[in-house]
C-alpha cells in the first residue's frame, strides 16, 4: 500500500505537473488534489488517512499558513507531514515556524520534490 499523498495548489497546471511527477514514485499510491486550503481541510478531515501534504502558500479562499495553523490546532492532522511549495522564499520561516516539514520553491525539480518524500515517509 502506497502512500496517499494531498497535493493542494490553487494553479491547475501546477497540480497536474506535480501528479505527473508523484505518478512516477512507486512508493506513491494514491494522489489526491484540492485547489484551495478550504478544500485541503475538508479532504484531511473526511477522508482521515492521508500520509502527506504538498502545500501551495499563496491561495485564495485559505492560504497554506491558515491550513498549517488549523492542521497543528487539529490533532488528528497535526502529524501528518507537510511540504511547502511557493514562489515567494519569504514564506520559507513562516511556513516552517506554522509547522510545515520542508520547504521546495518553485518550480519544483523531480529530484528535490522525491527525495523530501522519501525521506519525510522514512519517519511516519
Amino acid at each position: 500500500m502506497g502512500l496517499k499523498v494531498l497535493v493542494v495548489d490553487d494553479d491547475m497546471i501546477n497540480r497536474k505537473l506535480m501528479m505527473a511527477m508523484l505518478k512516477k514514485n512507486p512508493k506513491i499510491g494514491e494522489i489526491l488534489e484540492a485547489s484551495d486550503g478550504q478544500e485541503a481541510i475538508t479532504l484531511l478531515k473526511d477522508l482521515g488517512d492521508i500520509d502527506m501534504v504538498l502545500l501551495d502558500i499563496i491561495m485564495p479562499i485559505m492560504d497554506g499558513i491558515a491550513v498549517l495553523q488549523i492542521m497543528n490546532s487539529d490533532p488528528k492532522l497535526q502529524n501528518i507531514p507537510v511540504i511547502v511549495l511557493t514562489t515567494d522564499e519569504s514564506k520559507k520561516t513562516e511556513a516552517l515556524n506554522s509547522g510545515a516539514n520542508d520547504f521546495i520553491a518553485k518550480p519544483v525539480r523531480e529530484n528535490d520534490i522525491m527525495g523530501k518524500i522519501e525521506r519525510l515517509a522514512s519517519i511516519q
